[in-house]
């Protein structure tokens, strides 16, 4: 595998298909340039989702998030294209990116793209204890 920033994502095979659960992860480094001045923006991808047939091999996921570092894009827009881009890949029974985008100006964005697989639902959510309802794929109460 190659250690320059690639957009080929590599997958391997859902050790346990028959099984909703939840991967998290979590990319703190994410960087592009601003399409208007250039200047470098930073974000936190949070990336959560139920597989299906195939996971998303980690290393290929850091150099593909690599490989937007000099590349001009709006939060909207690129946010967008990572969910397209692991959706192709992998096929999820459910996706959800979160991008949190460090402050400049002033400013701080949040962008929240989701996909779910079409007749996909998840089992009902069983809360036992204390838990963080912004990891949780529906919400209690």
């Amino acid at each position: 595998m190659s250690t320059r920033p690639s957009r080929q994502l590599e997958t391997f095979p859902n050790p346990n298909p028959a099984r909703d659960y939840l991967i998290h992860i979590e990319l703190p480094e994410f960087t592009c340039l601003c399409p208007l001045t250039g200047q470098p923006d930073f974000a936190t991808l949070v990336l959560q989702y139920v597989p299906d047939r195939r996971n998303v091999e980690l290393k290929s996921l850091k150099l593909y998030v690599w490989s937007f570092r000099d590349q001009g894009a709006f939060h909207e827009a690129v946010t967008n294209q990572v969910v397209d881009d692991l959706k192709a890949a992998l096929q999820p029974r459910f996706i959800r990116l979160t991008s949190r985008w460090n402050v400049r100006g002033g400013i701080t964005t949040t962008v929240v793209v989701e996909h779910r697989k079409r007749g996909w639902k998840p089992a009902p959510y069983v809360q036992l204890g204390p838990v963080d309802a912004a990891n949780a794929l529906e919400p209690t109460g």
